[in-house]
């Protein structure tokens, strides 16, 4: 037998009942979720920004970058919704280095899920009562996806596990927004295979129980750019992509078409300064086409306090441990500057 398992942990309402939600928080993320929803479907005009650490590594350091979130959120409520990036799962491409949080609360010690499940939802809890804000992860592990269902108001499926079935119908089970990447290929009808799947009804295994699902008519596409046979990095943020991606969606009968520019990794070549850069093109794209404007909601950005990233164990405060990141006085000014272009 090649695994050793090491212990049964609690189910997922066993940790939601332990660490549970307050009344206030439940309402606070049925309003939240009801006011981004409208974003994809149409009924808002709002604009959104998925935007914080490559990985939440550090407790306090991202509830201190989630506080001066929120204080941005307030000056420009009027045209953005922000969401703050709290990803506790990071995929690894050779499946070595730091995975996130769920894995190690300490980045330092050994894994630890249990502990790791825990550390989580109480930095959820504590950074929700402090700004009013609710969050986005990344659904690196379909099974995990209920221990935060009540707290997390977006989902994104990584350009690896896109193509993977139980992420797919996962989705199509949850009740919020969920942008699934393109591949690493770069490949635009691999992703749209993906949101078809995901807002069709599904009966399949999981966590042991036979379920159904109905489609999340929430589901959509998120632009990251992809790599070349030779490892080239292969932007697909460009307006000429836009228009393929709108072209392609509606030769399709998908719901509510849309599309988040993720401004870092392949579209960036995790140059992360470029983000600035890559951000203003699309939302200039937007204001040049209609299409264009009607299927763009929302930018992803690699932001935290100090910009770059840092090695495991340098202990800057609000410094990436994984991929560089802009730093938070460029990253409130380009907030603004998006606003400013909506």
């Amino acid at each position: 037998m090649s695994f050793e398992f090491v212990r049964k942990l609690p189910t997922p309402q066993e940790i939601k009942e332990e660490f549970k939600l307050p009344e206030r928080l439940v309402a606070l993320k049925a309003k939240r979720d009801t006011e981004i929803k409208k974003v994809f479907t149409g009924e808002s005009d709002k604009f959104i920004a998925v935007i914080g650490p490559c990985s939440a590594d550090n407790v306090d350091s991202v509830c201190d970058y989630v506080e001066r979130l929120s204080k941005v959120q307030e000056k420009v409520a009027d045209k953005l919704i922000l969401i703050p990036r709290i990803y506790t799962n990071k995929p690894r491409t050779t499946g070595e280095g730091y995975k996130g949080m769920l894995h190690q609360p300490d980045p330092e010690k050994q894994p630890d899920m249990l502990e790791g499940l825990i550390h989580i939802r109480k930095m959820h809890i504590e950074c929700m009562e402090n700004t009013n804000l609710t969050a986005a992860d990344e659904m690196l592990y379909p099974e995990n996806y209920r221990y935060f269902s009540d707290i997390l108001s977006y989902v994104a499926i990584g350009a690896r596990s896109v193509e993977d079935q139980q992420h797919r119908l996962t989705v199509s089970g949850m009740d919020i927004p969920a942008g699934m990447k393109n591949p690493t290929s770069g490949n635009f009808g691999v992703m749209l295979n993906s949101v078809t799947a995901a807002q069709s009804p599904h009966t399949f295994l999981y966590r042991g129980w036979e379920v159904n699902t109905d489609g999340n008519p929430y589901t959509h596409t998120i632009l990251r750019g992809g790599v070349d046979k030779h490892g080239q990095t292969l932007p697909n943020y460009h307006y000429e992509d836009l228009i393929r991606l709108s072209n392609m969606y509606r030769e399709r009968n998908l719901k509510n078409p849309a599309v988040v520019v993720d401004a870092n990794h392949s579209n960036s070549g995790k140059q992360y300064k470029e983000q600035i850069r890559i951000c203003k093109e699309v939302m200039h794209s937007r204001r040049h086409s209609a299409d264009v404007r009607s299927l763009v909601k929302g930018l992803m950005i690699e932001s935290y306090i100090e910009e770059g990233c840092q090695k495991i164990g340098e202990h800057i405060y609000g410094k990436s441990i994984t991929d560089p990141c802009l730093g938070w006085r460029d990253s409130e000014q380009l907030i603004y500057t998006i606003a400013d272009m909506v």
